[in-house]
């Protein structure tokens, strides 16, 4: 009878036991365990193990998503121009930052049909001040300067969009030189990035000089100004740094424009076939990594400082020993002379208990580090030209901070985008994608960094719709999941020691897509009214 009983009842611990199990099992919190570098009891740094929750694959996801945007607008031309921007933090806060701005020409203007477009990354460090206040004024400043260099002599004083207006009017003096012409933009355009930075870098001083009276200045008593309302805001973005990227696309007159400040990178590719209608994508690498490992850097800052110097401005690759990027804009401690540095702590920063790093040993004759950028201009096909290609020419422009590059080349990020507009989905050997979207080299990369990359064995994964996010995802891991989970799921700062803040914009564009633009779903929120 025990046993005529033994059997329900084990078919009844089978039905139970079985899904208790599994609901255990996939809802268990999965954690992996991380060699981390801590201080111990002596204050020496030593290793540790450290237990860390694991994310699920869909809390990676929405990760890369958080911060994922995207875009598209058709022209009369019929180019139908596509862009897409994401972020993923390793700092908290994240201390990278994005911007675009999209102005439409005047139809008045003899230069019209046609657009500005600008879109800028910001790699920030030493916090998020710096590149939070770019990411507010890099585009406009730029926008200025074109007006002031273009119009010098008749800027109105009316306000800012009559200033605005002015950059997209042609003179109508025969005499002048063309203000179109891509010396005279791109000296505006490095002109506005080192303008503002000294204005950036200046702007406690002016706090500090209007805050100074005459019975101050004779006794030489220095203010505390810790409270002054403007105190950390001008502070804090002049003490902290930041590298810009910004692309700048005429679409009249077929120009692009890259300045560089810093290592970030941008690189293009170029779809191009032959008569049998076989492409590739070439890549174009449209921008020099600016630190102490370019040649071209390290000779620049050795010829502006005293031979005696010629040791110590560039150590490890890094300005001084200590900063990475050659070009920033703020990062003061290597811009300000000693005793500026120590009258602006004591006056702004000291009262508010975040006193300044003092500057390295070897800083003598500042400044270091400089926010003029490199320019540089390309002619690009924007529009319906006649072509002797049978489809469609499509190409495209990838923005990013160094934190896609530490981990990806500039191949790599070529043939993913590629992919990505070729429709691919799943998963991809690394070995195969070269068959499946080819690419050929054009201008090759200047490395500024020492950094071991992905292993070239592996896989890419083809699975997000955003495609500045699916360049993240290849970044972190790609076809690894796991590894993927456990580099996203590593918390701030931790984070900082194995992978840093990334953010990527990708611009692409397609010509004589006339059928495809009628059925897409395109917003016009983000171009300016017409100037």
């Amino acid at each position: 009878m025990l046993r005529r009983a033994w059997k329900p009842l084990a078919a009844t611990t089978v039905l139970i036991g079985t899904p208790s199990y599994l609901y255990y099992t996939f809802t268990k919190q999965q954690t992996f365990d991380l060699a981390v570098k801590v201080r111990g009891a002596d204050g020496i740094p030593i290793m540790a193990n450290r237990t860390f929750s694991l994310l699920s694959q869909n809390a990676v996801k929405d990760r890369l998503i958080e911060n994922a945007s995207s875009d598209s607008f058709s022209r009369p031309d019929s180019t139908v121009w596509r862009y897409a921007t994401a972020s993923v933090a390793a700092n908290d806060p994240l201390e990278d930052a994005h911007a675009d701005a999209i102005i439409a020409r005047d139809p008045s203007d003899p230069s019209a049909p046609g657009d500005w477009l600008f879109f800028t990354v910001m790699d920030g460090h030493g916090g998020p001040h710096t590149s939070r206040l770019l990411s507010k004024t890099l585009i406009n400043a730029v926008v200025l300067e074109l007006s002031s260099l273009i119009h010098s002599s008749d800027v109105p004083k009316s306000g800012l969009l009559e200033k605005l207006k002015l950059v997209f009017r042609t003179s109508s003096s025969k005499s002048r030189e063309d203000p179109q012409n891509p010396e005279r933009i791109s000296l505006a355009i490095r002109n506005a990035f080192t303008k503002l930075d000294q204005e950036l870098i200046n702007a406690p001083l002016s706090v500090l000089a209007a805050n100074l009276d005459a019975e101050s200045i004779k006794k030489n008593i220095l203010p505390d100004l810790s409270k002054h309302p403007l105190a950390l805001q001008t502070m804090l973005p002049a003490v902290s740094g930041s590298c810009a990227l910004m692309a700048v696309f005429d679409t009249t007159h077929r120009h692009l424009y890259v300045a560089c400040s810093g290592d970030s990178r941008a690189v293009a590719g170029i779809w191009e076939e032959n008569e049998q209608g076989q492409g590739s994508w070439r890549v174009e690498v449209l921008s020099e990594d600016q630190t102490g490992r370019n040649p071209n850097e390290l000779q620049r800052i050795q010829s502006e400082h005293p031979p005696d110097e010629a040791g110590s401005v560039i150590r490890a690759g890094r300005v001084l020993g200590g900063l990475e990027p050659s070009r920033a804009f703020g990062d003061a401690r290597y811009k300000w002379p000693r005793d500026v540095q120590d009258v602006l702590n004591r006056a702004f920063l000291v009262g508010n208990d975040q006193p300044m790093r003092p500057p390295p040993s070897s800083f003598k004759t500042p400044p270091y580090v400089t926010a003029t950028p490199v320019v540089t201009h390309r002619n690009f096909d924007f529009g319906s030209v006649a072509r002797p290609s049978r489809s469609p020419a499509t190409r495209f422009v990838v923005l990013a901070t160094d934190g896609l590059w530490d981990k990806l080349s500039s191949e790599d990020v070529v043939a993913l985008v590629g992919g990505h507009l070729r429709g691919l989905k799943g998963v991809v050997s690394k070995t195969a994608l070269p068959e499946l979207v080819p690419t050929t080299s054009g201008a090759p990369t200047v490395e500024g960094k020492d950094k071991k990359r992905n292993s070239s064995s592996g896989s890419w994964s083809f699975e997000d719709e955003n495609v500045s996010s699916h360049l993240i995802r290849n970044a972190f891991g790609g076809g690894d999941t796991e590894a993927l989970r456990k580099l996203m799921s590593i918390p701030a700062p931790i984070a900082r020691s194995y992978r840093d803040d990334t953010t990527v914009t990708v611009v692409w564009w397609e010509d004589g897509q006339e059928g495809t633009a009628k059925t897409v779903t395109f917003s016009s929120d983000n171009i300016k009214a017409k100037l």
